[in-house]
């Protein structure tokens, strides 16, 4: 196994690995509100893949036997214009997405794609990394949580 940056021959892959992770999250989502809608295989990869080169970031991809098992993908974003009334606004690079086919989960590529992005955070000068984790999927609550990342924010939800 060995990780690389995106290429465009991994294109199907990173569609499946996506619909994947969105399947996982379906299943355990509580609320049932997430979805995978029709369009999702076609577009979520390219517009991932578009933000990503919008917002100085990376994709890296773990490939074995010239198929791709995992992926993650990660932006620098610019602040917004006010973001510095309340916040220091340290530079940050943030996950968009992580996951590692199911059939070779637990095998550390997590966590070598994880270690991956925060170096090229680290090269671009970023202070901190953040990374919003569905609240439902304790398996990557877990997942990071043994990789020394800590909740920040929590957003409460309510059916009216």
């Amino acid at each position: 196994m060995q990780i690389i940056e995106y290429e465009d021959k991994y294109l199907e892959d990173i569609r499946n690995l996506l619909v994947e992770l969105e399947e996982h999250i379906i299943s355990v989502d509580k609320d049932n509100l997430d979805q995978l809608h029709s369009e999702y295989r076609e577009k979520m990869a390219l517009l991932d893949l578009k933000d990503v080169r919008e917002k100085n970031g990376k994709c890296y991809i773990a490939v074995e036997n010239d198929k791709a098992i995992g992926l993650i993908m990660g932006i620098i974003p610019k602040y917004e214009e006010f973001d510095y009334l309340d916040y220091r606004c340290p530079k940050r690079g943030i996950v968009t997405e992580l996951v590692v086919t199911k059939k070779v989960r637990s095998n550390g590529i997590g966590m070598k794609l994880l270690s991956k992005m925060e170096e090229y955070f680290k090269y671009s000068k970023c202070e901190y990394v953040l990374i919003d984790v569905f609240a439902y999927n304790e398996e990557a609550i877990n997942f990071y949580s043994k990789n020394s990342y800590h909740p920040r924010m929590i957003t409460n939800i309510k059916k009216i």
